[in-house]
């Protein structure tokens, strides 16, 4: 098997034409070709040797090799067929390789858990892959991502702005977002039509345990109409039981007028709570 320039479009080209393999747009497959970047990335993640880290979307293993050669075990989630038979030829005597196939919004349920996550996220799961991870209380101690420039700014966004979103919420509620470089077009093959992020995810010890139950499908309620008032959206969350939900919007000493983008982390919480509480 011919040896992969990472770095070289021309050399994957080959290599892929070799094989037999090509791009598929419906896995939003787009390799991570700038070898600066890769090296920021891993420089990001701070995991250390014989730590365990899931690696998501590894194409034909540029970050895995980096991953492994720093000494980490790594158990890599590809849903390309053709991409995990070359996985397997180029890393299988590696005891350190776990190759997981198949689509990861499934198969990352069947996994035993890890410190780290590093991903250069598909455009077209991204978001969903983040949201279902927290939601279902799957967390790591630090997560490395590589998505979409505009999911990243709905990732990090602050409440009374344009991005500020349920998503902004559910990575808060684990997470500090901190953005990382942006990461332009041109350092992936296929080029991208849009620019990419890359954004550190690092874990509240402790905060997401205070959840309530209702506290993720109440926010995605309230955001669900953003521009009607709480109140309202809030009523419809508690089967139109006025009452109900303006006993909880005074415990919570929020405003009903208020829309769903102005209130913080700490009144949605607090919200979740008095609803919960009020329900029991």
């Amino acid at each position: 098997m011919t040896e992969i320039n990472y770095n070289s479009v021309s050399s994957i080209k080959e290599f892929l034409d070799e094989n037999g393999l090509c791009m598929k747009k419906k896995f939003g497959q787009n390799f991570l070709i700038n070898p600066d970047i890769r090296q920021t990335l891993l420089t990001a993640l701070d995991a250390g040797a014989k730590d365990t880290v899931w690696e998501i979307g590894p194409g034909i293993g540029a970050m895995t090799k980096l991953l492994l050669d720093k000494g980490l075990s790594v158990r890599a989630f590809e849903i390309d067929a053709g991409f995990n038979k070359i996985l397997k030829n180029i890393f299988c005597k590696n005891e350190n390789f776990t190759l997981v196939e198949g689509d990861v919004l499934n198969t990352w349920k069947t996994q035993p858990a890890a410190k780290f996550l590093l991903g250069n996220l598909p455009y077209n799961i991204g978001a969903t892959l983040i949201a279902n991870l927290i939601i279902n209380k799957c967390f790591f101690k630090r997560m490395i991502v590589t998505v979409q420039r505009e999911v990243a700014l709905r990732m990090s966004a602050l409440p009374k702005t344009a991005d500020y979103s349920a998503f902004s919420l559910i990575c808060a509620s684990a997470y500090n977002v901190k953005p990382l470089m942006l990461i332009k077009n041109t350092s992936f093959y296929p080029k991208p039509n849009v620019d990419s992020q890359g954004v550190l995810l690092e874990l509240k010890e402790g905060f997401y345990k205070n959840l309530p139950d209702c506290f993720f499908p109440l926010v995605k309620q309230l955001f669900s109409s953003r521009r009607k008032m709480i109140k309202n959206n809030l009523e419809v969350f508690l089967k139109n039981n006025k009452a109900f939900a303006g006993e909880a919007l005074k415990k919570s000493s929020i405003d009903g007028n208020r829309r769903a983008e102005e209130l913080s982390l700490g009144e949605f919480l607090a919200l979740a709570k008095n609803v919960s509480e009020i329900n029991n």
